[in-house]
């Protein structure tokens, strides 16, 4: 069994010999892009921290998912930017809500992509935090029925799936039994379960205008020291009804996803957050990387950890370049 009997560079020695034995196949069929919706018509502004990223107006979404749909990419995640913010997050559950418009407008346009949903309160409320402030902190019970009613407004405006993202102990649970009340019951659940703490969430934080005024979100949010936290974290959203489950960010945490991965036997999703996407591009602004390659093997990366989805502001360009 040893050299020169045995040669690992015999299997390397070409792409066509190195394509047969690849062992992780990255496929535009599991990547979703996510996209950021702002009220009025004709709207379409770059967010300065992401480039490539903007925030539209639902006309220019459902052009967007034009391109999307024609690269392949099975769908898009909708984060809302609202015209009016208030310190209950309430319009976010309106009929005629950004995401609840961008959503009816993809549908009427007949694009066969999975919509998908973030669920929050942090893009709609005038403190910037992902639930109701009582006595100066984030109230967990008191957001629950606001997340709850905010779902079924997705579900009854067309989406696929919705995906909450804001770590209130018990909103899978909540959620699931309002989806199911209103006969929503095929409306499948996408759980941020393990959703920590992050310093890369920055510019995703100027492209949906949710700073938070005061505090942060460690009370809330998964401490990134811990690990079977994160496992108690999925088992709890699953067993309060989550089909999938998410692990985010990505990149500082490839060993949380492999760890959810073999111990639980649902789909697993990675997010591939702002933060990791602006990194990479303002290295190759500076000529420092070659964005195609890097690009590439992050992605490769997060699926050879274990995520069969992943979510990713590169979605878009690692189609093109895996059709070419």
């Amino acid at each position: 069994m040893s050299f020169p009997t045995h040669r690992g560079r015999r299997l390397r020695r070409t792409e066509a010999l190195r394509g047969l034995v690849r062992e992780t196949r990255l496929s535009a069929a599991g990547l979703i892009y996510p996209m950021f919706v702002c009220p009025g018509q004709k709207v379409r502004q770059e967010v300065s921290s992401m480039p490539g990223i903007f925030q539209q107006s639902a006309d220019h979404i459902v052009e967007e998912c034009r391109e999307v749909e024609s690269l392949g990419i099975p769908g898009v995640i909708l984060f809302g930017l609202p015209e009016k913010k208030d310190p209950r997050g309430m319009s976010s559950v309106a009929a005629d809500g950004v995401v609840q418009r961008a959503i009816e407008a993809i549908r009427k346009a007949k694009l066969k992509l999975l919509v998908i949903t973030d669920v929050c309160l942090c893009e709609y409320t005038d403190h910037g935090h992902c639930g109701v402030i009582e006595d100066g902190e984030v109230a967990n019970d008191a957001t629950l029925d606001i997340l709850a009613k905010q779902a079924v407004s997705h579900a009854r405006a067309g989406a696929d799936i919705v995906a909450p993202s804001d770590m209130m102990d018990g909103r899978v649970g909540v959620i699931r039994e309002a989806l199911d009340g209103h006969k929503f019951e095929n409306i499948s659940i996408l759980a941020y379960a393990a959703k920590y703490s992050s310093a890369f969430y920055g510019p995703f934080r100027e492209a949906a205008q949710s700073i938070p005024q005061f505090g942060d979100r460690l009370g809330y949010q998964m401490d990134p020291a811990n690990a079977r936290e994160a496992l108690r974290e999925v088992e709890m959203d699953l067993d309060e009804g989550a089909d999938m489950a998410m692990v985010k960010p990505a990149l500082p945490y490839l060993d949380i996803i492999r760890r959810v991965r073999d111990e639980f036997d649902v789909p697993v999703a990675a997010y591939n957050v702002s933060g990791e996407y602006s990194m990479v591009k303002a290295a190759v602004q500076k000529g420092w990387l070659d964005e195609q390659r890097v690009v590439m093997e992050i992605l490769t990366g997060i699926q050879r950890a274990g995520a069969e989805i992943i979510l990713t502001y590169h979605a878009k360009d690692a189609a093109r370049w895996l059709r070419a």
